[in-house]
């Protein structure tokens, strides 16, 4: 075996932070001056759309928590881009590009204040029509044969005020690895057309925007041999992250739920395709009262599919256990990886939101009220379920063994999903920025939220084999109201020195997607407050804050597959709710120490525990209050040089990540890694430039997740020399694009 040591990879990052985007291939460092000025948050000087693991959208935010299905939270036009993260993902309708006219990070206290939701969100404006001819357009590629291309071009209609918009996004990326079946792995198109009237005397516009999307994406996975000190290495027949360990022929085989049928599906297919068809009208109107009338609706239909697979174990066997080659029946001994597969058929999905808002500047009070609506429905959501085994090799061959059927599959349906129903939030939401003296000012925001869920769900156990049948179906219909907002303070006590303090707090209950099982969830309130006091410091040649902060969030729901420590035999599925809290200090500056060199450097701790973690399986009590979450670093580093002198910039990022525990006893975890970004921009004229970006250019190969099995050993010993799997960052890659506009 070749022995090469890689350390863990996660999409992790920096606690309680907010982010600047800048060009998606350099870190671009605000005038941090300025920016003190106007708002006082940690970590407004870098780029989020900086991804070492994917291509496709921005990295998760941590923020000490556990992050949600789909990722941060993505906004265009002050709506999200998709209702609910499942079936239809954020990134198959929305993607970084030209046809954006602006696009910036959503601060923890703004969303609170306008969503009433935690955590960052990226808010991004679709380019609208422009009273003057303008075109835009980027062009990128590397070395494994990623081919992206993105143009807009907008321009006035006539001269009374009407203008148009176009722009067409297409991406094709093979990834950093071979699939056996398919080129690419990840296809996406947008188109994007709109008209827009300009109102007179400068008094705003309106603008109505199309979008289509067309999407699929396949997830890889790597297989590593795990050892001590949380150090992971390669095997002899699999290189991380440049080969596929998703099943060669890309074929995988399901039960329809509802109706029996077995079928097939193909992960480069119209099984795996989302489409979308979305329908903005959005503007503003300055009133004669000085009020300025800000609205944004949305007509959202999507039809969304899905195929994902999922690793969840690796043994060996022998000729005598009965294993063959799916292909050609072949005898196979060594090693086997088990795989659960979850299909959803192409699933009608209907969003219809509006936001309508009215600001004005009164005095030193910047005020700002709201309404909010978001209406989704989705009809008879399915997730048809199985499992089935493969080889562990670059690019697996199916496996057919006495526990599956002839064509390699088993379990079909156990634990399949479904739900149907509607899903509407009304909100109203008011802020104000109080400039209370020279020295003081205060920032304060109320959401008052209520939520009303209506649906379709099923008490039916989900055994193998399992099928619905017309009695097992009962409604249900649920409604709540909630309360969220946020206090920020600041307070010079000189020109360039003062404290701030902040204090956040969101509230929410279930979705309809928790009714997807055969169980009444738990729906009580689900709370979480954030509060947060640090000192800042501006000078000319560097801004500096530093905080701490404690977050919690209670209610957790999550289902553990438990092995019985002591009799390896017995397993026990276990649902749980509990809570997670997280203490943390930040500290985060930008140095200017001389013309055309900016240095940004992030330092944080932080301990997410958890909380009210206790429960009882295989007759024994267990107790796991204040052990360590599950993945998520406790030390978080970010330095971020950059130079530019004349037409040329050049810029790095270096990221660390400390040691994440991967089971519930945190015997077991992965050893620290850094993530490394370098890049050349130059900058021909104000028309066309060009970049070179290297991601990874330290070359680490990494692997991340829970270990399935292990939730409760207590000795790590017997898993030394063990084959696991896992997530991973991007191999060295190099990355070429072209900017141009007119």
């Amino acid at each position: 075996m070749r022995k090469k040591t890689v350390n863990l990879s996660t999409v992790g990052f920096l606690l309680f932070s907010s982010f600047a985007l800048a060009q998606e291939d350099s870190l671009v460092v605000k005038d941090s001056t300025k920016m003190q000025k106007k708002d006082l948050k940690v970590g407004d000087n870098r780029n989020v759309m900086l991804n070492a693991s994917s291509n496709s959208g921005p990295r998760e935010v941590n923020i000490g928590l556990p992050s949600n299905i789909g990722g941060m939270t993505i906004l265009e036009n002050d709506l999200p881009v998709v209702y609910f993260s499942w079936p239809e993902m954020p990134n198959q309708v929305w993607r970084p590009s030209v046809s954006l006219e602006k696009t910036d990070l959503l601060r923890m206290d703004q969303l609170a204040n306008t969503m009433g939701d935690l955590g960052f969100a990226v808010n991004s404006y679709t380019q609208t029509g422009t009273k003057e001819l303008k075109g835009k357009g980027k062009f990128t590629t590397n070395n494994y044969g990623w081919i992206q291309g993105d143009v807009n071009v907008s321009g006035p209609i006539s001269k009374n005020g009407w203008a148009y918009t176009a722009g067409i996004f297409a991406n094709y990326d093979p990834g950093t690895y071979k699939l056996g079946f398919a080129r690419n792995v990840d296809e996406t198109k947008i188109v994007r057309a709109g008209i827009t009237k300009f109102f007179n005397i400068d008094r705003g516009k309106i603008s109505v925007l199309y979008k289509y999307s067309h999407a699929y994406s396949i997830d890889n996975y790597a297989v590593f041999r795990y050892g001590e000190n949380g150090e992971v290495t390669e095997l002899d027949n699999f290189t991380i992250g440049k080969d596929s360990f998703v099943v060669r022929d890309g074929m995988v085989k399901f039960r329809n739920n509802l109706t029996g049928e077995y079928y097939w599906t193909r992960l480069a297919g119209n099984d795996n395709v989302t489409k979308s068809h979305n329908v903005d009208v959005v503007g503003n109107y300055l009133l004669n009262n000085g009020w300025n009338f800000k609205f944004s609706t949305r007509f959202h239909f999507a039809k969304a599919a899905t195929v994902t697979l999922t690793p969840i174990s690796i043994f060996d066997v022998q000729e005598s256990d009965g294993y063959k080659l799916g292909n050609n029946g072949q005898p196979y001994t060594g090693s086997v990886a088990a795989q659960f597969a979850m299909h959803t058929p192409s699933t009608p999905v209907t969003n219809i939101a509006g936001r309508f808002s009215l600001n004005k500047q009164v005095g030193n009070h910047n005020l700002t009220v709201g309404l909010l609506e978001q209406f989704y429905k989705v009809n008879r959501f399915t997730s048809n379920r199985d499992f089935f085994f493969q080889t562990v090799e670059r690019q697996p061959q199916r496996l057919v063994s006495p526990g599956t059927d002839s064509d390699g599959f088993y379990n079909y349906n156990a634990g399949t999903a479904y739900h149907s129903g509607i899903e509407n939030k009304l909100s109203v939401y008011a802020s104000d920025e109080w400039k209370v003296s020279d020295n003081f000012s205060l920032h304060y925001g109320l959401n008052l939220r209520y939520q009303l869920l209506d649906g379709e769900f099923s008490l039916a156990p989900r055994h193998a084999d399992f099928v619905f049948q017309p009695g097992d179906f009962s409604n249900f219909k649920n409604n709540w109201f909630h309360i969220g907002g946020s206090l920020n303070a600041k307070y010079n006590i000189n020109k360039n020195f003062g404290l701030f303090a902040n204090f956040l707090y969101t509230e929410e209950n279930r979705r309809l997607e928790s009714y997807s099982q055969a169980l009444v969830p738990n729906t009580s309130k689900i709370k979480s407050p954030l509060g947060a006091i640090g000192v800042f410091w501006n000078t000319d040649y560097i801004q500096l804050l530093s905080q701490a902060t404690v977050v919690k969030k209670n209610n957790y729901l999550a289902r553990f597959s438990l092995v019985n420590p002591s009799n390896t035999t017995q397993a026990e599925l276990l649902t749980l709710y509990y809570d997670i809290q997280t203490l943390g200090w930040t500290t985060d500056f930008v140095v200017k120490p001389f013309k055309g060199f900016n240095l940004h450097y992030l330092l944080t701790f932080q301990n997410p525990v958890y909380k009210n973690f206790n429960f009882t399986a295989f007759g024994k009590d267990y107790d796991y209050n204040n052990n360590n979450v599950l993945g998520i670093a406790k030390v978080l580093m970010e330095v971020d040089p950059s130079y530019t002198i004349d037409k040329w910039k050049f810029w790095a990022s270096f990221r660390y990540f400390s040691k994440q525990y991967a089971n519930l006893t945190n015997v077991l975890y992965f050893a620290p890694r850094w993530e490394t970004f370098g890049g050349i921009n130059y900058t021909f004229n104000k028309n066309l430039d060009v970049g070179g970006t290297v991601i990874n250019f330290l070359n680490q190969r990494g692997a991340s997740g829970s270990i399935n099995g292990a939730e409760l050993i207590t000795d790590a010993s017997p898993y030394y020399g063990k084959l696991l799997t896992g997530n991973y960052i991007m191999p060295l890659t190099f990355q070429f694009s072209v900017n141009f506009n007119f």
